[in-house]
């Protein structure tokens, strides 16, 4: 059990609340505002208990360095739209002025602390670091599920010197995933797709003996298509991960877990003018094609799969998603498990955004994890260190 916010004094309290707002920008906006509105349970409680909210997040990859384009401002300002309240940006994470900041507020306001990541001793979870960022609160909340992979300064160290508990949306994140991990009900699905198998490999090998067969579409299947010895063309293949490829399946053969492959593939050829399209097998791609998506016949198999299952993880689309009509595949796969009544998972920013497109983010059967890493991770088996610390004695 995790400690839950609700059990966490917080009432006039200076909380210091860990959130995932690595949002996409562009031209100085929030173009995908949903891990804001994700938060929102978490800061509206606090909000209803007049605390004094101290925000804290990362965005992008700046590797310990101040990087202009990726400051907090945008974000302040949508939180502020979707809250419609104020919202404080700060342009440090520590320091006299952050301090001189927090030591005047008043109940019911919020701060945003500047880009964590700007900071070397965020991801070298560094102790001193930490120590700082916990004296500027009472409690500390962790409501980043996202970034629950990562034992750093801001996610982990705080939680050792401050009284913590996990954010609403962290709280539930680990209640649904929990659904899949102790005791599911069968058969259990895990359909794999995405680019590199470099990103799928742990979530594949981890899975491999607990769930019951594999789909798998994207250039995750090329790669192990040629471990295999098929032809797969120009396809996007993972050249250096054939030998964990090889494993992989022998491992899977193993333990009798199905790995199914794509029968077919729509592909194109590039060299040609407006790309001259085909489906064609998937284990025998012409020289100069490139698969793009799983073709009918996958998907007819794929789908009979889907409607005999009764649990489903779903990692990566299952080909070039983003330009119709290669979303066909991941859309006709998706709107079978809205069908199917399963729970199921979808984990991962490309297939959430995949899957959003196809407007079925209200099926009820389907859970929208916010965790890409974390998702996979977790549901593996993995221990995640910022959720262990969060855990009631």
């Amino acid at each position: 059990m995790l400690r839950s916010l609700r059990e966490l004094e917080v009432t006039k309290r200076r909380v210091l609340v860990r959130v995932d707002y690595n949002v996409p920008l562009q031209n100085g906006q929030v173009t995908d505002d949903t891990r804001l509105r994700e938060s929102l349970p978490t800061l509206e409680y606090l909000l209803q208990h007049r605390a004094k909210i101290i925000l804290i997040s990362h965005l992008g990859r700046p590797n310990g360095k101040v990087v202009p384009e990726l400051r907090l401002d945008p974000v302040a300002q949508q939180l502020e739209n979707l809250l419609r309240r104020p919202v404080t940006k700060l342009d440090s994470c520590i320091g006299p002025e952050v301090s001189r900041a927090i030591s005047q507020m008043k109940p019911g306001e919020i701060v945003l602390l500047e880009n964590v990541r700007f900071y070397p001793q965020e991801e070298a979870n560094d102790e001193n670091f930490a120590r700082e960022l916990a004296q500027l609160a009472d409690c500390y909340v962790n409501d980043a599920f996202g970034t629950a992979h990562r034992a750093h300064a801001s996610t982990y160290g705080v939680a050792r010197f401050l009284p913590s508990a996990a954010g609403l949306l962290l709280e539930r994140e680990v209640t649904m995933l929990s659904k899949a991990t102790k005791d599911p009900k069968r058969p259990f699905l895990t359909i794999v797709g995405g680019a590199k198998l470099k990103d799928k490999i742990g979530v594949l090998t981890d899975l491999i003996g607990k769930v019951d067969a594999f789909l798998i579409g994207g250039g995750v299947a090329f790669t192990l298509l040629k471990a295999q010895g098929a032809r797969v063309g120009s396809s996007l293949v993972d050249e250096k991960m054939l030998d964990e490829a090889r494993q992989c399946l022998e491992k899977a053969r193993e333990h009798k877990t199905e790995i199914i492959l794509p029968h077919d593939v729509h592909a194109v050829r590039e060299s040609t003018a407006g790309g001259e399209q085909a489906v064609v097998p998937a284990a025998a791609i012409p020289d100069g094609w490139q698969g793009w998506d799983i073709g009918p016949k996958t998907i007819q198999i794929f789908q009979e799969r889907v409607e005999r299952a009764e649990t489903i993880v779903w990692a990566g689309p299952l080909g070039k998603f983003e330009q119709p009509p290669f979303d066909t595949g991941t859309r006709e796969v998706a709107q079978a498990i809205a069908r199917s009544g399963a729970f199921a998972i979808i984990g991962g920013g490309d297939t959430a955004a995949a899957l959003h497109q196809s407007d079925l983010s209200r099926a009820k059967n389907i859970h929208f994890s916010t965790g890409g890493g974390a998702t996979l991770e977790f549901l593996g088996g993995r221990k995640l260190l910022p959720i262990e610390i969060l855990r009631a004695d």
